[in-house]
C-alpha cells in the first residue's frame, strides 16, 4: 500500500469540497468489493460500492456495501420508475468519467441521482473507490452520504 494523489477528476472534486483525504494506492487493485476488504485489512461490509443503473433510462447511483446486493426492486420503488437495470460500462464511464471498479461516490462527470443504502451507517469508517480500480479513501459514512448528496434508502437485499 502507498499513498498517491487520486484520479484527476476525482482530485478536482475534492479541492472543490475542500477536502484532503489520505488517498491509498494498492498496486494488486482494488477492483471487487473483496479485494478492497483484502488489501485494506477491513471487514467487507465497510467496502462502499458505487454502482450504477438506469432508472426508465436515467443514469442513478447506488452506494451499497461491499458484503451486500442490490435489490433493484427496492430501488424501483424508491425512484417510483417502471423499470430498473444495471448500466453498461459504456453508461458507466460517461455518467461518472470513471470506469467500472474505480467509481467514487462523489466527483462525478454529470450530476446523478444516488441512493445510499442505510447499512453503510453501521461503520465508523467506509472506505470507497478514488477513481481508479487501485486507489480508495476512508470517511465516516455520514460525511460520504452528505458529500454524495444521497437519499438514504433501504434498498439491499435481505437474506
Amino acid at each position: 500500500m502507498t499513498t498517491s494523489t487520486p484520479h484527476p477528476l476525482f482530485a478536482q472534486a475534492l479541492a472543490e469540497l475542500g477536502l484532503d483525504l489520505p488517498i491509498r494506492t494498492f498496486p494488486e487493485g482494488t477492483r471487487t468489493a473483496a479485494d478492497a476488504a483484502a488489501a485494506i485489512g477491513c471487514e467487507l461490509s465497510q467496502i462502499v460500492k458505487s454502482l450504477i443503473f438506469t432508472a426508465d433510462g436515467v443514469p442513478v447511483l447506488v452506494l451499497m456495501d461491499g458484503a451486500s446486493r442490490v435489490d433493484v426492486e427496492a430501488v424501483r420503488r424508491q425512484l417510483d420508475a417502471a423499470k430498473v437495470t444495471r448500466a453498461d460500462a459504456t453508461v458507466v464511464r460517461e455518467t461518472t468519467g470513471y470506469a467500472i471498479g474505480g467509481v467514487p461516490p462523489f466527483g462525478h462527470r454529470t450530476r446523478t441521482r444516488v441512493l445510499a443504502d442505510q447499512a453503510l451507517l453501521r461503520h465508523d469508517v467506509v472506505w470507497a473507490a478514488a477513481g481508479t480500480p487501485h486507489a480508495v479513501f476512508p470517511m465516516p459514512p455520514r460525511e460520504l452520504v452528505t458529500h454524495a448528496a444521497a437519499e438514504l434508502a433501504d434498498v439491499r437485499e435481505k437474506p
